[in-house]
């Protein structure tokens, strides 16, 4: 189980378009990875437009935002172009990064178990080393969480 003041785990995949993305591409830059269970559904839809609603304050603070899910690319690029999304959704299809985060596991929804990805986010600093966990996410107010947890609200 991650917790704050950790190393935060490495990790390769691909965003929307098919590019490698790595964690070491972020050296010296915040990030705030953010996982979420599936695009274009109510919660996820909310949550990715807080961010987008917010990506000009982002910018200016040099915060960089990347959305996490085991959608495929497919479906990143039709989430991205239907909500206009100005920041990359990597596309963990394996599950590794999900798995490496400690976000995968046992859901519950109407008395079914099943397995999905934990709605969390995590805020890694230049170095990086996690500084924040949000374990729960109020997905309308979440942006402007992650900038006050980030000392820019």
């Amino acid at each position: 189980m991650l917790k704050e003041g950790d190393k935060a785990p490495a990790f390769k995949s691909v965003d929307q378009d098919g590019k490698a993305v790595k964690l070491s591409d972020f050296k010296g830059k915040r990030l705030a990875l953010y996982f979420y269970p599936k695009d274009d559904t109510p919660g996820c839809t909310k949550e990715a437009c807080s961010f987008r609603d917010a990506d000009a304050v982002y910018r200016k603070k040099g915060i960089v935002v990347l959305g996490v899910s085991i959608d495929d690319e497919k479906k990143h690029q039709k989430f991205i172009s239907k909500y206009q999304l100005p920041f990359d959704l990597l596309a963990d299809t394996d599950k590794s990064i999900v798995e490496a985060y400690g976000v995968w596991g046992e859901k519950s929804m109407y008395g079914r178990k099943y397995m999905g990805v934990f709605r969390k986010t995590f805020l890694i600093d230049e170095n990086g080393k996690i500084v924040k966990i949000f374990d729960k996410v109020d997905v309308s107010k979440h942006a402007d969480e992650v900038l006050a947890a980030f000392g820019e609200k």
